[in-house]
C-alpha cells in the first residue's frame, strides 16, 4: 500500500507528545489573547487536530476561522472578531496567494514588528514590479 505508513506503539506515543505539546502552544495563545497580549493569533496545526481545536475555541467564545494551508494542516486564526471579519473578506485563499497588501495588512494585525512588516511589503512590491518588467 503506497502512502501509508504502519504505526507501532513507539510511533503513536510520540505522535500523542506532540498533539499534546501542539494543544499546550494552543492553550498558551488562546492565554496571550485572553490576556489582551494579541489581536489575532495564526496557529497551524495537522487536520487532524482541527476538531479538538474548534471546539477548544467555541467552548471558550472567541471566534475563529479555519483555512487549509496544505492536505495535512491547517490554519486557523482566532482572536478578535474584527479582525477575523477582516480576513474573511479577504477571502478564502492560501497566505501565499495573498496580495502585497493583504500579506502587509495580516502581518500588522498579527502584532509582526511594524518596520519589519514595511520591509516586507516593500521588498514584495520590487519583486513584483521586477516580474512585470521581464514579462
Amino acid at each position: 500500500m503506497a502512502g501509508v505508513i504502519a504505526l507501532n506503539g513507539s510511533s503513536e506515543g510520540i505522535l500523542d507528545i506532540h498533539a499534546h505539546e501542539s494543544m499546550q502552544i494552543l492553550r498558551h495563545h488562546l492565554y496571550e489573547y485572553q490576556k489582551g497580549l494579541r489581536n489575532l493569533i495564526l496557529y497551524t496545526t495537522n487536520v487532524y487536530s482541527e476538531e479538538e481545536v474548534v471546539s477548544l475555541l467555541e467552548k471558550k467564545g472567541v471566534s475563529y476561522l479555519v483555512r487549509r494551508a496544505s492536505e495535512s494542516k491547517i490554519n486557523v486564526f482566532f482572536g478578535d472578531e474584527m479582525c477575523i471579519n477582516v480576513l474573511k473578506n479577504i477571502g478564502d485563499k492560501c497566505l501565499s496567494e495573498y496580495t502585497d497588501e493583504e500579506d502587509f495588512i495580516l502581518g500588522i494585525m498579527l502584532g509582526y514588528d511594524r518596520l519589519q512588516q514595511c520591509n516586507r511589503y516593500l521588498s514584495r512590491k520590487n519583486r513584483s514590479k521586477i516580474i512585470e518588467m521581464l514579462l
